[in-house]
Formats: structure tokens, C-alpha cells, sequence
């Protein structure tokens, strides 16, 4: 807000400057296919994956033959799939030890370890694994005992009880002992997932006895980077490892040469859609120049597949580099392809496109994909419209059979991979490319340490003759971790073949039975308990649908957005009171974009005191017919209005983006909250605003009933200018309230829109009124009238307490209700336990998105000094890969401050900051911040958090460090700074978590993610103390804040007897 400035700039497009060009039809068709319809999508799979009967049956006879020959073979079965067989997913001694040996290998410090052991391993169920199994491993990791590569002998009275046994054993030998036993337990594990912990190794490995019959495709290990050392460090890895395999040459034939998997999201730490054109310039050297080195040895180089909102990038990324002259004629350049992603037959389709087109064989590697959990959460959070995957095992396993069918058509443009471990896929995919003319330019794939008997029975020529690849992780047992998750979730389940192939108990019929078969007989095709993101609630018993998200990684939709976002008239923007019957004088102000004052993107007209009065009368007189009106009905009214806002979303985004300088993300969420909050309170207010019976004597009814308290007045912060506006709205309309809306000063356009929307569904004028101005002239005047019920403020912690003064100073009227949500000096605790790299994530969302200007944003990270300087490493490292710049390109992360005042006030921090705290990393402001009202993020390291006095507003965050016997401490002085809105947790040792949980006197507590983005009827926000008054809004608990109580009871019996005692008969 501001006036007129000089000179005036145009108004800049959002999001339409980073807009990707429009792809040939055939990559086209991958992004339409993003969340086809499963059912339809299945049956046309189905159609493609069915085979003639003669060739069904042959190929149903080899898999039972399979299965038959690997029974035979279980006596000698691998330690990985004892391991396996023995504790599926089902039993949470499994993976609960796999995550305890994991966990110790990345705890430095040894009484964090201990306390681990304690938590984790005190209390499962042991009983049931102890002796089921010849397998060294499962016994030795049931235990935990493979102390110098020798299994500790039981006793029969230990045996008996294997729990408590445990206990005393932790009680008599320690935990140190223990921690060294679960090691060695990892150690062997590692060993059996790991060809090597160097690539040298690995390829010595490799070559030794039953390896020798395997080709192989080495797996540098590590996660995705964070940082661009990361980057550099994991490129440098694989430039040796390409060394080291080709050096073991030379190789006639590149397809049955070694390999090296890729990772892309290894090789940059900012590997996102977002980030294209960062990624095509700066990965596409490093990857062109490791497809060259590979080249140059006439070795393979295949690209690992990731989630799905990378699956176009990865694939304009590969073809920018398979396109350079220096790569002609080579066909090593392997692209691997997931079959749980509906768009599994439009990739393989592109790639035999892309593969005509540059004259080359591409090898496609067909995996079933390793992230379907997160990624049915992702859709559920983001609220798209459907799944991008198959949400039923077997439909994927139909799809595998489909896509490799379309693999093996595709002729001399593609060299099949088939990656599984099911003989009824092997034997399948064996007999369609026999049925091509007897194919045998093609290779099966295996995980190392998984599936070798079943293998074993494939490869030789008197078998099905066909090579296999082995898929071989090569790194330190640290780094096998993550893998090693993702192997388990995947092969551990009670469902997977790996888990079942020896288990007699199961008919070989069962086991081998045709997916097509299955799945040809499902009703429903799509999993019945999972449903669509939008019916997610309803799943769960709370009639509202989820509100609907806009996928940002999809070109279509990012299309769709610019056009609309581009048309809702950012520059005539207006805004004034909307008070029937007056008739507002003054002038109108400018306002002006917070990411480029020059920019004028709408105008204002301040409310003045005989406004204020009519909006008064307005209230009062239109209190008694909206309160009478049925709570049914205002629900319906709100509920039309969140329809309306849903399907406007474009519009109010680029209010949210020109008005208060939010991200594109940020202006999604926004919208989305404000959609949940409508259904929200009309769900609340049609369950709670029903009059309640209550219990009695006989002859008597009682009956509860909610009303409207009167006028509430409802005053909203410019950080969250259309959710909080519009859920502080919501709830006092729902319960029967007339409303007069004080937006902020800084965001009144924003309001003004929403207002109107709320009348266009069906609010009346005179029941919800809009008064823009200054506190003094409109706040102030509207806290101190007696006609004023209640008020709903969110803001600060000082002006709540004017407001509380205000109503307490009238003489006269109701005395008013303050519901009051106000700031935090929130803070996030890292023990030793937990993840660093997932800590500096979650701690970079916390402090700076919405350039940490949301209420729950972390304000403090308390890490434990024994991970510390590797924390404040990373974070340094993270911070510097930050974009900070225009909100309306989807490539920023952080975008300005909302004005000069809030800048002034951070710049004033962090000058008292230089003298008395350490900087850590300060984010690097980018071209054009100069025209707005940026602070740059900034990270500094304090001795304690006793040294921040009050919450500074923005993307300021403080370290400080702890001693691992300081935790109470920790949470005392937290405690001690009066603020109690949301506490961040890293921790896995659950028993710290409930400590911390228990001695926190906060309002909302998140467990090992990020601690905002709380979401309505999820997640109701709000805290304590100096926090705010509660209720937590978007909770059960809010609506009745803002309603009066009746109490009505009837003698019944008054018009002489009570007729229903005496008619009761016998």
C-alpha cells in the first residue's frame, strides 16, 4: 500500500516467462496421461497383456516349473531372503529392527544409541521368530547377538521367553553390547544387499564364483543432494566408477558390457520441475560428460527412474544429452521405466519415437517402481484429481505385462530389461518374445542379493537361456540404508513373490496365478480402500470433500494456470467498504506489488467513522433473521461458496501473488485452506447447531441448543489474507452471527474479492459487511462499541492484548468474546537419532517459505551438539541453493516481505545479529529484488534461545546447540519464552518424542516433517499462552466459541399425567 508511485511499471505475467515450449505430439501424450482413469486404463491393459491360451499355458507350465526347482533349492536359500521370509512387513519386529540397525549406524553419540536400543527393542513381540528359521541371520538378528560371527547358544528357559529374556539381557549386558551385536546383524545385511563398499571391491566381487554368470549394473549409493558439494562429490563418484568398470575391458558387444545406474537427483541438488532451466544447463554438462566417459569404454549408462513429478524433466534431460554428435552411434544410453505409473505406455512409446529419430538402440529398463506409498500420500496432501499410479499390486503387475509386450514390439529401437523376481512374469515375458520370431535380444534383471535361485534355474542354456543383469549397490553401510528401506518395503510385504516362492503352505497355482486373470474378475478395478484425493475425508467419516490442488510439475496444467492467472485484471483491482447504505468518502490509494513497488496492481478507499456506524445498525438489525435462519442452510450457503472459490482459484492466486507476494505454491495452499475452512464450519455447524436432547427424569425433555452470540467483528492478518479472512468468516457466519471484516491494510484487495464472492453465494449484504481501513479509524472503533459481541483476531501478541483492554474497558453491552491467535517464537529439536539431511529440509521449509512469514514458521533450531556442525554444514550448503525473487515464477523459493516496516524491523535484527550471534549462511537475493521489499534468508548460531526476545516475522531462523543430558532443559527454556504455538520434533526414539511431547506446552506439535502447512479438520492450529486464547481453529472445538448455549426443559406432564409412563403396558 502506498501512494501513487513514479514511474509506473506494467503489470509482469506470472508463471507465463517459464513456461516450457510445447512439446512434439508423442511427448505430449506422456503429460495427458498423468491420472488417466485406472479402470478404463486397466482394460485396455488387460487387452494388451493377454496372451493366445497355447501361449498362456506354456508359459503358466514354466513358471510352476520355476517355482518347483526353487523350492528344491531352499535349503541353501540367501540369508537376505530368509530374512525376508521371516519377517514380512506384517511383523513390525522386521522392519523395526532393520530401522534400529540402520538408525545406530548414523547416531554418533553412544547414550542417544543406548536409548534407542531401549525404546526399540525393549518391547517387540520376539517370540514369534526365535527358532522358525535355520537361517543364521534371522537368528542372529533376532537376537542381535552375532558377537564375534558367532550365534550365542539359548537356553530352553530363555527360549520360553524370548521377551523378557531381552530385557534382562539388556538389563545385564547393556546396551553397549547390543549396539555392537544389532551392528554385526547390519554388517551381514549390508554384505548381502552391497556387491561392494568400493567400486574395486564390487567388481572383484563380481567375478567370483556364481557371480561370474550374472552381467552387471553398479549403484553408486547415496540419497539425492542437497547441496551442490553433494552434487559434486556424487559426480566425481561415478567418473571413477565408470573408470573402474571400463578399465576391466575391453567389450565387444555394449549390451552385454557392465553398466553404471545413474541417480539423477544425486547429481543436482535442486533436481526439480521448477527448476528446469537450471537443470538442463548445469546436470546436462555433468551428465553428457559421464555418457561420454562411459562411451568411450563401450560400457552401458542407465538413468535410475524417480518420482513421478520428474519423469518429463529426466526424460528432456536425456535426450538433450543423447542428442549431442559426440554420443552418435552409441547404444549404451539406458533409460529405466517404472510400470506402477499410468504413463508407463506413452514413455516407452517416446523413447522408440526419440530412438528413429536419432537413429539409435535405446535399452529400457522395466521395473514395477519403488515409491507407491509416497506417492499416494503426495496425491492425498497435494489434493490432485487422481493417482498417477495403479493403486492395486496387480493391476501394476498387468501393466508390467502390457508394457513389456510394448517393449519387445517396439523392435530394433528398444533393447528390452525385464527387472523382477516373479516366475510368472519371467515366465511370461520368456514366452511373448519366444512367440517373436524366438527373440533372444533381451535380458531379465535382479536385485544383488535377492532372487538367486530363482535366477539360477533361468540363465543356463538348459533352462530359459536368457542373461541376467544383477542390479549391484556399491557404498558404505551407512549409505545402504535408504536402499535398504525401499528393498524391504518393496519385497518384504506378505504379498510379494520374493516373500512367498518357498513357502509350502502356499499351492504353486496361487502363486503363479496370471494377473489377468485376477484382476479380469476385480469390482471395483481400483483399490477399494484407497480413494481418490477428494473423497479422502469421506473415506474417514467426515462428510466434506478434500479441496482440490493444482499439480505444478505438469506443463498442461502450468498452461492452463498462466492463461487464467494472466486474465484476472491485476492493475484494476479495487477495493472499498461494503456497507449497504453508505456512502464512503476519501480518496482512493494505490497498491503496490511487495516484489516490485513499482508495479500498481489495484487501489483502495479506507472506510470512514460514518461507515463504521451504519455497518453497526446493519448487524444489529440483520442479527435475529440470520440466527434464525437453519444451520442447514448457512452450511449450504458456505459450501456453494467453496465451490465457487475452487473452481476461481487462478484469480485469487494472483491476488495472493501481486497483492502480498506469495509464491504460486503458497497461493495454491492458500486457496485450498480457505476452500476447507468453508466446508469445514458448514459440516461443524450442520453436526453441532441441531439441538441436542438431553437425559432426564421421566415426563421431562431437555434439549441443548446453540445460537449466535450477535455482532462479531473479525480481524485479519495480511499473512494469510484469504484463508484466515475467510475461516474467521466462515465460523461466525456458521454459527449464526452477523460479521463485519477488517482486513489488514496491506491486503485489501484480496479481501474485498473474497467478500464479494461469499454475497454472490448467497450471504446477504447487510449479514457480512467489509470495512477496510487503519486500526484507529475502524479497529479501534469497532473493539470499544457495546454493540460488538465478539472478536476474532489474528496478529500480533500486542495488539491482541489492546483489543482484550478495549473490551474490557466498555461500560456497557455483552461482555465480548476474544478469540485471539497471535505469534510464536516456535522452535524445531534434532536429536542425534535423526536424519540430518531430513532436519535441514524440514527446518528450510519451516523458516523460509512464504519468506518465513507464517505464524507457525520455526523461528529456532535446537540440535544436539553431537550432529550439529554436520546440521549447520548442510544447512549453510541447502541455504545457498535458495532462489529468492519474483513470487510469480515458479523457479522462486522465497519471495519478498510483505513492506518496508517488516523489512526495517528484520534488517534491525539481523544488525544486532552480527555482534551477537554467529552467521551461519545468508541467502543470495536475485536480479530485480532491488525494486521490492526483500530480506534476504539468513541463518545465524546463538548461545541460547534465551537471547530472542520476540518474534521476528520473516526468513530469520537460530541455531543453537544442546547437550544430549540437556533435553528438559531444551523444553524448559522453550517453555520459559511464554509462546507456545508449534514445536518441530526429529527424533526416531519414540520414548524422546513423548518426553518432549509431554513437558511442551505448545499448541501444535509435528513429528519428523516439516511444522506448517497445518491443515483444516487435520491439524487444528493454535497455541498457548502467549500464543492466543483457543479454541484451535479449523478443530471441532472453534464453532461453539462463537455461539451462546440455551438450555429449554418442558414438564411434560403439565397438561395432566404423564402419558407415556402410563401407556407403556408390560
Amino acid at each position: 500500500m502506498s501512494t501513487e508511485p513514479s514511474p509506473v511499471s506494467p503489470i509482469a505475467p506470472i508463471l507465463a516467462p517459464e513456461l516450457n515450449p510445447r512439446p512434439s505430439p508423442a511427448r505430449a501424450a506422456i503429460t495427458a496421461g498423468w491420472i488417466r482413469d485406472e479402470a478404463t486404463h486397466v482394460r485396455e491393459l488387460l487387452a494388451q497383456a493377454a496372451m493366445p491360451e497355447a501361449e498362456r499355458a506354456a508359459a503358466q507350465a514354466t513358471a510352476a516349473d520355476l517355482v518347483r526347482r526353487v523350492r528344491a533349492r531352499a535349503r541353501d536359500q540367501g540369508a537376505v531372503e530368509a530374512f525376508m521370509r521371516q519377517y514380512d512387513l506384517g511383523s513390525e519386529e522386521g522392519v523395526l529392527l532393520m530401522c534400529v540397525a540402520e538408525a545406530l549406524l548414523r547416531i554418533p553419540d553412544q547414550g542417544t544409541a543406548d536409548a534407542l536400543i531401549r525404546d526399540k527393542l525393549g518391547d517387540a513381540n520376539w517370540k514369534r521368530h526365535l527358532g522358525q528359521s535355520d537361517s543364521v541371520l534371522v537368528n542372529a538378528s533376532t537376537w542381535g547377538l552375532m558377537l564375534t560371527g558367532k550365534l550365542v547358544d539359548l537356553a530352553d528357559d530363555t527360549k520360553r521367553d524370548v521377551h523378557g529374556a531381552f530385557q534382562r539381557l539388556v538389563g545385564r549386558a547393556g546396551e553397549p553390547v547390543i549396539r555392537l551385536a544389532v551392528r554385526q546383524a547390519m554388517k551381514i545385511m549390508g554384505h548381502q544387499f552391497v556387491l561392494g563398499r568400493t567400486i574395486d571391491e564390487a567388481l572383484s566381487r563380481s567375478r567370483k564364483g556364481d557371480n561370474a554368470h550374472y552381467r552387471y549394473s553398479f549403484d553408486m549409493l547415496g540419497e539425492g543432494a542437497l547441496t551442490t558439494k553433494d552434487a559434486q562429490r556424487y559426480l566425481e563418484a561415478y567418473r571413477q566408477a565408470i573408470h573402474a568398470i571400463g578399465s576391466t575391458g575391453p567389450f565387444a558387444d555394449v549390451f552385454a558390457a557392465p553398466s553404471i545406474s545413474v541417480k539423477l537427483s544425486a547429481l543436482h541438488p535442486r533436481y526439480e520441475h521448477a527448476k528446469r532451466a537450471r537443470v538442463l544447463a548445469e546436470l546436462g554438462a555433468g551428465l553428457l560428460e559421464l555418457a561420454q566417459l562411459a562411451r568411450s569404454y563401450g560400457i552401458g549408462l542407465t538413468i535410475d527412474a524417480e518420482e513421478t513429478d520428474r519423469l518429463e524433466l529426466s526424460l528432456d534431460l536425456i535426450f538433450q544429452v543423447l542428442a549431442d554428435p559426440s554420443l552418435q552411434d552409441w547404444n549404451g544410453f539406458g533409460i529405466v521405466v517404472q510400470a506402477y505409473q499410468k504413463r508407463a505406455p506413452f514413455v516407452i512409446d517416446y523413447i522408440a519415437h526419440m530412438a528413429g529419430q536419432l537413429g539409435r538402440r535405446i535399452p529400457v529398463r522395466l521395473v514395477k517402481g519403488a515409491y507407491w506409498d509416497a506417492e499416494v500420500k503426495r496425491a492425498q496432501v497435494e489434493g490432485q484429481a487422481g493417482y498417477p499410479l495403479f493403486t492395486r499390486k496387480q493391476n501394476t503387475d498387468v501393466s508390467y505385462l502390457a508394457n513389456a509386450r510394448r517393449l519387445l514390439d517396439a523392435g530394433d529401437a528398444i533393447y528390452p530389461m525385464f527387472a523382477t523376481h516373479n516366475a510368472q512374469t519371467i515366465a511370461s515375458v520368456h514366452r511373448m518374445a519366444r512367440a517373436m520370431r524366438n527373440r533372444r535380444d533381451f535380458e531379465f534383471q535382479k536385485l544383488h542379493g535377492m532372487g538367486d535361485d530363482l535366477y539360477a534355474e533361468v540363465i543356463p542354456a538348459d533352462r530359459l537361456d536368457v542373461p541376467c543383469r544383477v542390479y549391484a549397490p556399491v557404498g558404505s553401510h551407512e549409505d545402504l540404508l535408504p536402499y535398504l528401506v525401499r528393498r524391504l518395503l518393496e519385497n518384504g510385504a506378505n504379498s510379494s513373490f520374493v516373500n512367498r516362492i518357498t513357502d509350502e503352505s502356499i499351492s504353486i497355482d496361487e502363486l503363479i496365478r496370471d494377473p489377468v486373470e485376477a484382476v479380469s474378475n476385480f469390482d471395483p478395478i481400483p483399490h477399494p480402500r484407497i480413494p481418490l484425493p477428494v473423497d479422502l475425508y469421506r473415506s474417514q467419516h467426515q462428510h466434506r470433500d478434500n479441496s482440490m490442488g493444482l499439480n505444478l510439475a505438469n506443463d498442461d496444467q502450468l498452461r492452463e494456470l498462466a492463461a487464467a492467472i494472466n486474465n484476472a485484471g491485476a492493475g484494476d483491482w479495487t477495493a472499498a467498504a461494503l456497507v449497504p447504505g453508505a456512502n464512503p468518502a476519501g480518496a482512493k490509494l494505490a497498491v503496490t506489488n511487495p516484489a516490485d513497488r513499482r508495479e500498481v496492481v489495484g487501489h483502495w478507499q479506507p472506510a470512514d467513522s460514518a461507515t463504521v456506524e451504519r455497518a453497526l445498525q446493519n448487524a444489529v438489525a440483520a442479527h435475529a433473521a440470520w440466527d434464525a435462519t437453519p444451520a442447514a442452510s448457512r452450511a449450504a450457503i458456505l459450501e456453494h461458496a467453496a465451490t465457487l472459490l475452487e473452481a476461481r482459484m487462478p484469480a485469487y492466486m494472483a491476488m495472493c501473488t501481486k497483492e502480498a507476494g506469495k509464491t504460486l505454491a503458497d497461493g495454491i495452499a492458500e486457496v485450498r485452506e480457505a476452500v476447507d475452512f468453508l466446508r469445514y464450519y458448514a459440516l461443524q455447524a450442520r453436526e453441532h447447531f441441531a439441538p441436542m436432547a438431553l437425559p432426564g427424569p421421566t415426563g421431562e425433555s431437555n434439549q441443548l441448543q446453540l445460537g449466535g452470540r450477535g455482532v462479531f467483528v473479525c480481524i485479519s492478518p495480511w499473512n494469510f489474507p484469504l484463508a484466515i479472512f475467510l475461516g474467521q468468516i466462515a465460523a461466525a457466519l456458521a454459527a449464526g452471527n452477523t460479521v463485519i471484516a477488517k482486513p489488514a491494510e496491506q491486503t485489501n484487495l484480496i479481501g474485498y474479492a473474497a467478500v464479494q464472492l461469499l454475497h454472490e453465494a448467497g450471504i446477504p449484504k447487510d449479514v457480512l459487511q467489509y470495512l477496510p481501513g487503519d486500526g484507529a479509524t475502524v479497529g479501534a472503533a469497532l473493539t470499544r462499541d457495546p454493540r460488538v459481541c465478539g472478536v476474532c483476531f489474528t496478529g500480533s501478541t500486542e495488539t491482541a492484548r489492546l483489543i482484550n483492554r478495549a473490551l474490557a474497558g466498555r461500560d456497557s453491552g455483552a461482555i465480548a468474546t476474544l478469540i485471539a491467535e497471535t505469534g510464536g517464537q516456535n522452535a524445531m529439536i534434532a536429536d542425534s537419532s535423526s536424519l540430518p539431511e531430513q532436519v535441514v529440509k524440514d527446518v528450510l521449509g519451516s523458516a523460509f517459505t512464504s519468506a518465513g512469514q507464517r505464524c507457525s514458521a520455526a523461528r529456532v533450531l535446537l540440535v544436539q551438539d553431537d550432529i550439529a556442525d554436520k546440521v549447520i554444514h548442510m544447512l549453510a550448503g541447502a541455504m545457498a541453493e535458495l532462489a529468492v525473487g519474483d513470487p510469480g515464477l515458479p523457479s522462486t523459493d522465497v519471495g519478498p516481505v510483505i513492506d518496508e516496516d517488516a523489512r526495517g524491523i528484520l534488517a534491525a535484527h539481523a544488525a544486532r545479529m552480527k555482534s551477537e550471534a554467529k552467521l551461519i549462511a545468508e541467502a543470495r537475493l536475485g536480479s530485480g529484488t532491488e525494486h521490492g521489499t526483500y530480506f534476504a534468508p539468513t541463518a545465524w548460531e546463538l548461545a541460547s534461545i534465551a537471547a530472542l526476545h520476540e518474534e521476528k516475522f520473516g526468513p530469520a531462523l537460530h541455531v543453537v546447540r544442546w547437550k544430549a543430558d540437556q533435553l528438559d532443559a531444551v523444553v524448559d527454556a522453550i517453555n520459559a519464552t511464554g509462546y507456545g504455538l508449534t514445536l518441530g520434533i526429529h527424533s526416531r526414539i519414540d520414548a524422546t518424542i513423548e518426553r518432549i511431547v509431554s513437558r511442551a506446552k505448545v499448541g501444535n506439535i509435528y513429528v519428523n516433517r516439516n511444522q506448517i502447512g497445518a491443515v483444516v479438520g487435520v491439524q487444528p492450529f493454535g497455541g498457548q499462552g502467549l500464543s492466543g486464547t483457543g479454541p484451535k481453529a479449523g478443530g471441532p472445538h472453534y464453532l461453539p466459541r462463537f455461539a451462546t448455549e440455551k438450555t429449554v426443559t418442558i414438564n411434560t406432564t403439565a397438561a395432566g399425567g404423564n402419558a407415556s409412563l402410563l401407556t407403556l403396558g408390560d
